[in-house]
């Protein structure tokens, strides 16, 4: 009876001796616990008071939020189905093509881009990328950038989505449907309506009727249609006219928005004149003039 009592006082005090063991160890863990949230709630004060107290930290964890929030949504909206976010650098890309900052150009660039803006009442941003486009192109083809800009200015006033009767497209009135082997490498004749590509290849028009005419002024004869007329309703004299007030502004002149590119002799003498007739006639056989330098 006695060696019972012994076991049970025994067993008794094992179960309390645990008991007491993992208590001790559960109020040990929860004091521990307690203490790390503590330091990890002090160290996440520190960095925030330290991201607070520095601009360019401050600006990277706002610039990291932000990307993470726009991820988010752009997997929401693919999960959804209803259309995918462009890529950024598609988007960089695009803006690229379609236009420039004025800003980023050269003292001659921008004193052109600022004029034809004016002139044309065009945004100078996209006029930027084309004035940027025509120094670029003109300089590999020998062919000045004013020169092609005049062309642009005279042809469509900076409407890349500008069409002539017979077909002429684009900013550079080029007939697409003649030239349709030059925009495929641009990938194919829709692209005459984007305006970087219409003026490379408005420019190689005009370089293979300069080089087909023997010079400038015949070789844009040939250009707007009137190679084989006696007159080509003063075309050629619009254009290097525009071109030297553009000559003048980019060497740092004071033009006028409003100057005239036909001289007041040059002009008609009533509205149902001869030249008017000629420049009512230019659309229409730059066509066939167009065609036969194709073949």
């Amino acid at each position: 009876m006695t060696g019972t009592s012994w076991v049970q006082r025994m067993a008794t005090n094992g179960k309390n001796a645990t008991r007491v063991f993992l208590t001790d160890v559960g109020h040990g863990l929860l004091e521990v616990s307690h203490n790390m949230l503590a330091m990890l709630g002090l160290l996440v004060l520190a960095l925030g008071l330290l991201v607070l107290g520095r601009a360019d930290l401050r600006a990277q964890a706002e610039e990291s939020i932000f990307a993470w929030l726009q991820a988010r949504e752009a997997a929401r909206v693919a999960d959804a189905g209803v259309y995918s976010l462009p890529e950024d650098a598609e988007v960089a890309q695009l803006a690229k093509a379609l236009a420039a900052d004025p800003s980023s150009l050269d003292k001659q660039q921008a004193a052109v881009t600022q004029w034809l803006a004016r002139r044309y009442r065009v945004a100078p941003e996209p006029v930027a990328r084309l004035v940027k486009e025509a120094w670029q192109v003109g300089g590999k083809v020998r062919l000045e950038p004013t020169l092609i800009l005049a062309i642009v200015a005279i042809e469509s006033s900076f409407n890349p989505f500008a069409q002539s009767p017979v077909g002429a497209q684009g900013l550079m009135q080029v007939m697409t449907h003649v030239h349709n082997d030059k925009y495929e490498a641009f990938g194919g004749r829709l692209a005459a309506f984007d305006p970087v590509t219409n003026l490379r290849v408005g420019v190689q028009v005009l370089k293979e009727c300069i080089a087909r005419a023997g010079s400038l002024e015949a070789g844009l004869r040939f250009y707007v249609g009137a190679a084989n007329l006696e007159d080509d309703g003063g075309y050629a004299h619009r254009v290097l006219t525009e071109q030297r007030h553009l000559s003048a502004v980019a060497s740092g002149r004071k033009i006028p928005v409003n100057v005239p590119n036909v001289v007041p002799e040059a002009a008609p003498a009533a509205p149902n004149g001869p030249l008017a007739q000629a420049d009512l006639s230019l659309s229409w056989d730059k066509a066939g003039s167009e065609a036969r330098l194709a073949r």
